[in-house]
């Protein structure tokens, strides 16, 4: 077995000599580099190598098993045609950072330990969020500032669980991580999961993306599209599912929490994609739906599961991706982003629509598209489960596994709703304002053959799904299922779900109508807490800052000095007003002190302070010592 490069090295020297290269020779450099990285993964086999031991850990950057292979593909695969969508971008910063970021990707995938994975992930947010700082416009350094925040404190909780889980365990290794009995280790657990949840945009942990992706440049946001979702999904299955063993189907070893968040993605994605007007926000929520498939095979833990969720990372990256060419290209060929200004283009851009409905056709699972098969994976996943605990007499189980169950098939028939939605209103339905839409055509050559070989491929897995079988995580023959295909119940049932929801559309049209409308998100909440934060530090604790600087840096030396001055005369005045009598003669007698001495009252009380604390800790530590038997 020969030692095959990390894919990692290829980008990130690809970018450092990115640079230095003008001229004709640039665009040949810039599409070399990505072909290497896929020739490199092709050739690549089962293997650990590139293991150092760096201070005693044992640090591996490539370690390929059949999981980390099907992610690395389809990482090369579609960084390869993101970068030829890209070819015509003049500066060469954003293809440094588009090429670090899909670099740190693939390293994150063929990491063999934690602390190499976390220093991937942390590549990953920092060159991602230069895709976002391109566009230059205040909307998207604002909300690069917001995606940045988050990622580094997903970044800080899964260090934190990195670290607790090495004192607890003694194993770096990136394998399997169990929650175990002790606080610490469940801490560990705890802190990494949520870690690797925030990359994976968890509803309460997923505002950062819908926020940032619609703002990133034309370019970026293909990139953006791909990778830190899946790369957290390809985490989730690598920490946080059991081996495939003969009792995998038992429901004690499900992680079934994880599945219900994967299902609550499903729907409430779906749910603000309906809402959106614009075209890459919509996107954007879809791509926390469609994540929710992957996690909720993956917490499903099966053989089936965990194969279907890792399948729909396959497909999704392939049809997302194309979205997102594709609305791109409407953006670049018209100016414009929302559904309400845009409209009756399909002539003026056949290439692009047929695209965009290969795409549309791909995420709603319609028979013939790669989405098919791989959310019906899923979904039959937990159908099956719910059978199987039904047999075995666990009914609160069962009923569970029906709620996901019934929670990803109406997750599909909105999206189905969304992609009508989105193709019509865009493409086919003439401008609501009765305008032209200004348009120059289908996109530069580049543009059209990615977003062309994107296509072709959702359709090939689509019709032969078993090439995409054979790399999957688990032998689909020893899953214990039938595998998802063409049979008639199978294509008759969805054809028919997939028929009544295009005929409610179209009937109810003018209900899905886009609006120019604000939605309000979770983010709202937490720009509420922001404000009382700010609000709290501005009013109550910096006015309690300002009256405890006043009374103990002016009113209490103020009256030290005064006191000093004349004892016996301060003691009288104060004996006369506490008695009632006029002492405003004895004032007069007594001068107020110059405010030039403040100074000089603030400096000696705060040195009589100091001495009289440092004085207390050498009796209190004395004390300490002599209870002890010692001495200081």
């Amino acid at each position: 077995m020969t030692s095959a490069v990390p894919p990692f090295l290829i980008f990130f020297l690809g970018a450092a000599f990115l640079p230095f290269i003008n001229g004709h020779l640039r665009k040949a450099y810039i599409m070399l580099v990505p072909t290497l990285a896929l020739l490199d993964l092709y050739y690549m086999t089962q293997q650990t190598s590139w293991a150092v031991n760096v201070f005693g850990f044992n640090v591996v950057l490539l370690h390929a098993d059949r999981l980390s292979l099907v992610v690395g593909y389809i990482f090369g695969m579609i960084g390869w045609l993101a970068i030829l969508y890209s070819l015509r971008v003049e500066e060469p910063g954003q293809l440094i950072f588009a090429f670090l970021y899909v670099g740190s990707s693939l390293g994150a995938v063929f990491a063999g330990d934690l602390f190499s994975l976390f220093a991937f992930w942390e590549v990953m947010a920092f060159t991602s969020v230069m895709l976002v700082f391109y566009d230059r416009s205040k909307r998207s350094v604002d909300a690069g500032f917001r995606y940045i925040l988050f990622h580094v404190f997903g970044g800080t909780l899964l260090m934190a669980g990195i670290v607790i889980h090495y004192i607890t365990t003694g194993s770096i290794d990136a394998t399997m991580v169990e929650m175990g009995t002790t606080t610490l280790s469940k801490v560990a657990y705890v802190a990494m999961l949520l870690g690797v949840g925030l990359n994976t945009a968890f509803i309460g942990l997923h505002t950062w993306l819908p926020d940032s992706y619609p703002k990133s440049t034309i370019y970026g946001g293909v990139f953006m599209s791909v990778f830190t979702t899946k790369t957290g999904v390809y985490a989730l299955a690598r920490l946080f599912t059991y081996e495939f063993t003969e009792n995998i189907h038992h429901v004690d070893n499900l992680i079934f929490p994880v599945a219900a968040m994967g299902t609550l993605m499903v729907v409430y994605g779906v749910v603000f994609a309906l809402q959106q007007n614009d075209i890459r926000k919509l996107l954007s929520y879809h791509i926390i739906s469609q994540v929710g498939y992957m996690v909720a095979g993956v917490g499903l833990g099966t053989a089936m599961g965990i194969n279907g969720g890792i399948a729909h990372v396959f497909n999704h990256i392939l049809y997302k991706s194309l979205l997102f060419m594709t609305m791109g290209a409407v953006m670049y060929s018209t100016g414009r982003r929302h559904l309400t200004e845009l409209g009756g283009i399909w002539r003026k851009m056949p290439v692009t629509m047929v695209a965009a409905m290969v795409a549309a056709f791909s995420i709603s699972g319609v028979p013939g598209f790669n989405g098919f098969v791989s959310k019906g994976m899923v979904i039959d996943a937990a159908a099956e489960l719910g059978r199987e605990a039904l047999e075995a007499g666990h009914m609160a189980a069962a009923q569970g596994f029906q709620v996901l169950w019934l929670g990803m098939l109406l997750g599909s028939i909105g999206t189905f709703l969304s992609f009508l939605k989105l193709t019509y209103f865009t493409f086919f339905r003439p401008n609501e304002y009765g305008e032209e839409v200004p348009c120059k055509g289908d996109p530069p050559w580049p543009m059209q053959l990615a977003m062309s070989i994107t296509a072709f491929l959702c359709v090939f897995y689509g019709l032969f799904p078993q090439y995409l079988y054979r790399w999957l995580p688990y032998d689909v023959a020893a899953t214990g299922y039938d595998v998802i295909d063409y049979g008639i119940a199978h294509v008759s049932g969805t054809a028919q779900i997939l028929a009544m929801t295009a005929f409610t559309f179209f009937v109810l049209n003018k209900y899905f109508e886009p609006h120019v409308m604000i939605s309000y998100d979770l983010d709202y909440f937490y720009r509420l807490f922001g404000r009382f934060t700010l609000w709290s530090f501005n009013v109550p604790i910096s006015g309690f800052g300002r009256w405890t600087e006043k009374v103990f840096f002016e009113r209490i030396p103020y009256m030290i000095m005064w006191f000093t001055r004349n004892p016996y005369a301060a003691l009288k005045i104060i004996w006369r007003a506490a008695t009632g009598r006029d002492v405003s003669k004895d004032r007069e007698a007594f001068p107020n002190i110059p405010l030039r001495m403040e100074v000089v009252s603030n400096t000696a009380l705060m040195a009589l302070l100091l001495f009289i604390a440092y004085i207390l800790i050498l009796l209190y530590a004395g004390g300490i010592s002599r209870l002890g038997g010692g001495v200081l």
